[in-house]
């Protein structure tokens, strides 16, 4: 064997043997990676969620009673408050108006921050935005009010002038909106557009039975708001002294007919709330609770077609009534349940600077991993040119 083959062996052997080496390295140094990051998936254009279907959808076991046949609205919605769990619904996510039904986001949203111990003078620039034709509790300007009596002004009176005041003390009317829409979409409510607080008819304000049924469930589990909503009647200031107690009182009483049973209704048993609205646009809206037997209900009803102004009334007692008789019978159709949390994204890779060395590896750039390639590279074309040098003396 000559000299000069063995050399160009041992060459091309070194040489694999470096390029292995190389090969080896790149992978067993932290922080690195050679493939491109693969692009997010689209969105998939189909919901598979049921609700999100048009029609009337419910799951009946043997033995449930039928839907009521009564009910015109555009949008309905039945709900387990406790489980969360929709037990029927019709066009539930619907996007409509949803008149002074929204009062129940901007009390979720709101009420937190001003609790009913409070006190405020009520002013002029408060009251100016206040739209003429809407529902007011009568609120005067340079009086001072209790904040729980300006909460029963929204709730009762579903008054537009305290919803003004309440959102002028809570920063203002743009910061009140936007925390409002803010608060649906942590709710899971992605119906919902929020212009005007007060659910006054507005461009673009948008909300549905299912994200009504969420407001209101939401709402239950929260002492003030649940005590508000199931008020029937109340007195309020018509006159106030410094501290805010009145001077003179006249009585208000909840707009919502099932809490107080009035025009020939009757109070709906077991009634707890929660709130009523109408405007033009939205035509009668009604988000109703009710506790039974151990059980609390809630139905939202939207526009309905018929019936006059007791029709949202009559066709959520409708719906009450079938949902409290089909307890164990049906199979919910969704949830108002919020979606989980999303978990925190993970930091960052820590960029360390070459030859930087952390408690636990050594973290470096390309640049030196050729660096360290090339080096290598070198180190064993030394020690195959010393082993050549080596058999060209010995003859080997």
């Amino acid at each position: 064997m000559s000299i000069r083959s063995s050399g160009r062996r041992t060459g091309a052997g070194a040489a694999a043997l470096a390029i292995g080496a190389s090969v080896l390295l790149v992978p067993t140094v932290a922080g690195t990676s050679h493939a491109e990051p693969l692009p997010p998936r689209p969105a998939s254009s189909v919901d598979a969620s049921l609700l999100h279907r048009s029609g009337t959808h419910v799951r009946a076991r043997q033995g449930a009673p039928a839907l009521p046949d009564d009910v015109s609205a555009l949008s309905w919605l039945v709900a387990d408050v406790g489980t969360g769990a929709v037990l029927a619904a019709h066009d539930a996510h619907r996007r409509l108006p949803p008149a002074s039904t929204l009062k129940t986001l901007f009390a979720l949203t709101a009420l937190p921050h001003l609790p009913g111990s409070g006190r405020h003078t009520v002013t002029e620039a408060e009251l100016d935005e206040v739209p003429e034709g809407s529902s007011t509790v009568g609120l005067s300007a340079d009086h001072t009010y209790r904040v729980a009596d300006l909460w029963r002004g929204v709730f009762l009176s579903s008054g537009n002038d305290a919803v003004h005041v309440l959102a002028a003390m809570n920063g203002g009317w743009d910061v009140t909106s936007a925390q409002m829409q803010a608060k649906a979409r942590a709710l899971g409510a992605r119906d919902t557009t929020v212009v005007s607080p007060d659910g006054f008819d507005a461009e673009g304000q948008a909300s549905s039975a299912y994200d009504l049924a969420v407001f209101g469930r939401t709402g239950l589990a929260d002492p003030a708001f649940a005590e508000y909503a199931a008020t029937a009647d109340a007195q309020f200031p018509g006159g106030t002294h410094a501290d805010g107690s009145p001077t003179w009182t006249y009585g208000i009483e909840n707009t919502n007919r099932l809490v107080t049973g009035q025009d020939g209704l009757g109070r709906y048993p077991g009634i707890i709330g929660v709130k009523n609205g109408y405007t033009s646009q939205a035509g009668f809206t009604l988000i109703a609770a009710a506790r039974r037997d151990g059980r609390t209900l809630l139905a939202t009803v939207m526009n309905p077609q018929w019936g006059g102004a007791n029709a949202v009334y009559e066709e959520a007692r409708s719906l009450l009534d079938w949902g409290f008789a089909a307890a164990g019978h049906v199979d919910p159709v969704g949830s108002l349940a919020p979606p989980p949390a999303t978990p925190p994204a993970a930091p960052p890779a820590a960029v360390v600077a070459a030859g930087a060395v952390t408690p636990d590896r050594l973290q470096v750039g390309a640049p030196m991993l050729y660096g360290l390639s090339a080096a290598f590279l070198a180190a064993v074309a030394a020690l195959v040119g010393t082993a050549v040098l080596r058999r060209r003396r010995t003859g080997s």
